[in-house]
Order: C-alpha cells, then structure tokens, then sequence
C-alpha cells in the first residue's frame, strides 16, 4: 500500500511528499489496522488572507475493511497542518484498536451476572420491582449510585471519577485534540480551579472557568452548574 498525496488548487513539492511519508509510517498504522486499503493526504490553500493562520489545510483518509477514518486540521503553513492531523489520526486508529480488541476479548453475561459484573446494577425482587426502592408519598425512590431518585427523575448511565495533574491551557487544547472530544474538562495550573475548553465554531475555542464564592455559597442552594455558551 502507498501512501496518496494530491494538492487542490495547491501544488505538492516533493520535499513535502517525502514528509509525508516519514510522518505517516506505514508499519506503525497496519500494526493498529492490519486491513488497510488506501491512505490518501490531501493539501489545500486558503486564499483568504483573514485566515492566514490557518490557511493550509490538510485532510488524511483512511480507508480499510472497517469504518473510514479522516483526520484534518489547519494551520498556517503545511508541515504544522499535517503533524496535527496525524496525531489526530493516530488517537482515533488507538481508539478504534482498543474498541476492536475489548470487543474481541468480551463475552455475554447472563442476567443473573449482571449485578456481579456492573457495579451499582439494580437487583429486581419478586415484584419486578429493584431492591430497595420505597414508596414515598405513593412516588417511588430509586438509589442510583450517590444520588436518590424520586419518580421519573433524571437518570445517571454512569458515574466516573478522574485523578488529574494540573495543567495549562494549552496543554488543555491538545488533549482535547488528540482524543477527538468537542471538550476537554481539567485543572488550570494557574488557578487551581476546575475549568472546560470547548470548540465552538470551525477553530475557534471557547473556555470556561469555574470558582468557588463562599459569600454565595453561603446564602445560595448549591447550582447545578455552568452551561457551554457564547
């Protein structure tokens, strides 16, 4: 398999080309999809000067047995677009590589294992009814990991809890990148605080800074908190 690379309204120049192939290497992307079929690179231009950073443009298509995978990004000149794009493609080979394998390695569980196998798993008694569900006031309360349900209230599919190191924002924006999420929540190294970058429109991003006000804590009911605006 050879690698594809074709210019739109831009010309390739062979130095480029060869970049391409040392960035791309073949062996490292079959060992995480051995049935590739095609990876084409393509490289645009645009002319717009308001856009001059981010002017080149480089999209990586990948085409196997499987689902297709493309990865681009824009950056101000060809060579930082495509290191971009490539570890865009890298993390999302990983991620369907793992997905594969997880996959491959699970089997199905009866409805007797499920409480054994999904922590928090609701146990149903005699009635159909879960365990531990009382009726208050007629309306039935339901524990759901830490929080207690009332009637048809809001439902909690999982509950995940992450040890972070602080850091930077822009740290912050590169691993928001490489795992391929519209937003990335984190601990700024400058505040302290909790904090969520968010793409907003084409490659703008947005961020959003949580702090606590113990004046407001105070007099306020806890809120539920902040929403991805602006």
């Amino acid at each position: 398999m050879d690698i594809v690379v074709k210019g739109r309204k831009t010309e390739v120049p062979d130095r480029f080309r060869k970049h391409v192939a040392e960035k791309l290497k073949l062996e490292k992307i079959q060992k995480l999809d051995g049935k590739v079929i095609s990876l084409d690179v393509e490289v645009s231009k645009e002319p717009n000067p308001r856009q001059a950073d981010r002017c080149d443009r480089v999209e990586i298509t990948l085409r196997s047995r499987g689902p297709v995978i493309r990865a681009e990004a824009a950056a101000s000149d060809p060579y930082a677009a495509l290191d971009m794009a490539a570890e865009k493609l890298d993390a999302r080979l990983r991620k369907q590589h793992d997905k594969r394998f997880s996959r491959r390695g699970a089997r199905r569980i009866s409805a007797a294992e499920v409480p054994d196998h999904v922590p928090g798993a609701a146990t149903l008694n005699g009635n159909g009814l879960p365990v531990g569900e009382e009726e208050t006031d007629g309306v039935p309360t339901t524990k759901i990991g830490s929080l207690e349900v009332k009637g048809e209230g809001p439902l909690v599919v999982r509950e995940k809890t992450h040890v972070a190191s602080p850091m930077s924002l822009d740290q912050a924006l590169y691993e928001m990148e490489l795992v391929g999420h519209d937003f990335y929540l984190f601990v700024d190294s400058e505040t302290k605080e909790p904090s969520v970058v968010y793409r907003r429109h084409a490659y703008d991003y947005g961020v959003i800074h949580l702090s606590t006000d113990p004046m407001v804590a105070e007099a306020q009911p806890p809120a539920a908190g902040g929403t991805l605006g602006g």
